[in-house]
This record gives structure tokens, C-alpha cells and sequence, in this order.
């Protein structure tokens, strides 16, 4: 009796937390899924999603990382080949490679403090397309069991030195630290603190154009707090799109 008990025990803690990927995009996408230090990539790191479909996976409880979307794809037989957006390293399985920014990503630390699941939408790498995080089996209020995302598409209006550009369309809104690459705009060197890299200082305060259209998202590495948001006891649905 003892041992059938401690066999469900077991069968108790690995079960997964249930993760629906769904593309409302009106073209193929390819997610990217990258772990934190120690945390292996989900589903390989990477898979291909046609227009209107959607995938549920087992998300370990412990794990912690990072989904995007990559768009303008080409891949071989083999899995080989590039993305105009989201690219890790020229492969469908991204396996440990993060995607080229800029890219809207989809963050979460499962089982955190307090035994609490945190998770956001980010634009500290720029935009690609809109992306909402949002609990399944629980709903709340504020910050707390409620939707995380950035549903704007930022491409149409984002700022002319910001756009990626391919094929005479935009593809992907830069963050400013891609786009000039100097300490102050990557919160860098003698930026590199809360209190010395402040967007309101810059030359152009490029996060609040991020911020005024998706006041949910992170906007930049010293975004306030306010963007993370928490829940737990529940699975999760990204659409992308």
C-alpha cells in the first residue's frame, strides 16, 4: 500500500503544466522556445505553425524561459535554413539559441517564489508581431491571474530608424539599443544602473512610444516592475497574432 502511494506521489509531481500555443497570424509562423540557465528548450526549441492552428504541450513545473515568433521563414528537409525575424542560428530547433532581435517574447518562471508562476510580454528586444500570455483555469484582477500582452501592432507607426525593413515592408519595430548601440540606450557602462538609465533622460525617449501602445509590456531593461504579472494552479494559452 505504501509503495502504490509513493508511485502516485511521483506521478503527482511530474505532471506538466499544460501550454496551448495558438496562431492568429495571418501567416506561418515559427516559435522559438528558449530555457533559462539549466532549463531545457521546449519541444526541441522550435516548431512550425500554420495560420488558425494551435498545439498543447507539457511544460515541466519548474521550468523558467522565454517563447517568440519567428516570421519569414525557409527551412530545408533538414531543418536548415533562416527567418526575417525571430532567426536563432539558421535552424528550425533552436535548441538553446535565442531569437535575433527584434522579437516580441513571451516570458515565464513557473513554481517561483512563494510557489507563484510570474510571467510578462516583453518588448526589451523590440517587436515583430502582437503576442498575449493569458492563464487558462483562473481569472483575477490587476496584475494577478489576468492577461499579459502586447496587442498593437507597433510596425505600422513604429518610428523610421526603428523599422526593420525586408522586401519594402516592415517586419520588426528595433529596440533603440539595436538601433544606435551606444551605453545609454542599452542601460550599459555608466548606464548600468535603475538609477542612471532612466528612458525620460535619453535623447529620445524611444520606450514610451512601446509603452503608450502596449502599457503592459516591458519596454526597456529598467521598465517599471509593473509589468510582471502572477498566477499559479493553472495552465497557460500564447497567441501569437
Amino acid at each position: 500500500m505504501l509503495l502504490l502511494y509513493s508511485i502516485a506521489a511521483v506521478l503527482t509531481i511530474v505532471q506538466g503544466v499544460p501550454f496551448t500555443f495558438v496562431n492568429n497570424h495571418p501567416s506561418t509562423i515559427w516559435v522559438g522556445s528558449l530555457g533559462n540557465a539549466g532549463k531545457q528548450p521546449i519541444n526541441g526549441g522550435g516548431w512550425e505553425m500554420a495560420p488558425g492552428s494551435q498545439i498543447r504541450l507539457e511544460v515541466d513545473p519548474s521550468w523558467a524561459g522565454r517563447f517568440w515568433a519567428r516570421t519569414g521563414c525557409n527551412f530545408d528537409g533538414s531543418g536548415r535554413g533562416h527567418c526575417g525575424t525571430g532567426d536563432c542560428g539558421n535552424v528550425l530547433k533552436c535548441n538553446g539559441a535565442g531569437g535575433v532581435p527584434p522579437v516580441t517574447l513571451a516570458e515565464i518562471t513557473l513554481g517561483g517564489w512563494g510557489g507563484n508562476d510570474f510571467y510578462d510580454i516583453s518588448n526589451v528586444d523590440g517587436f515583430n508581431i502582437p503576442v498575449t500570455f493569458v492563464p487558462t483555469d483562473k481569472s483575477g484582477s490587476g496584475y494577478h491571474c489576468t492577461a499579459a500582452a502586447c496587442t498593437a501592432n507597433l510596425n505600422a507607426d513604429c518610428p523610421n530608424e526603428l523599422r526593420l525593413i525586408a522586401n519594402g515592408a516592415t517586419v520588426g519595430c528595433k529596440s533603440a539599443c539595436l538601433a544606435f548601440n551606444t551605453d545609454q540606450y542599452c542601460c550599459r557602462g555608466n548606464y548600468g544602473t535603475p538609477d542612471r538609465c532612466k528612458s525620460s533622460a535619453w535623447p529620445k525617449n524611444y520606450p514610451a512610444f512601446f509603452k503608450q501602445r502596449c502599457p503592459l509590456a516591458y519596454s526597456y531593461a529598467y521598465d517599471d516592475q509593473r509589468s510582471t504579472f502572477t498566477c499559479s494552479g493553472t495552465g497557460y494559452k500564447i497567441v501569437f497574432g
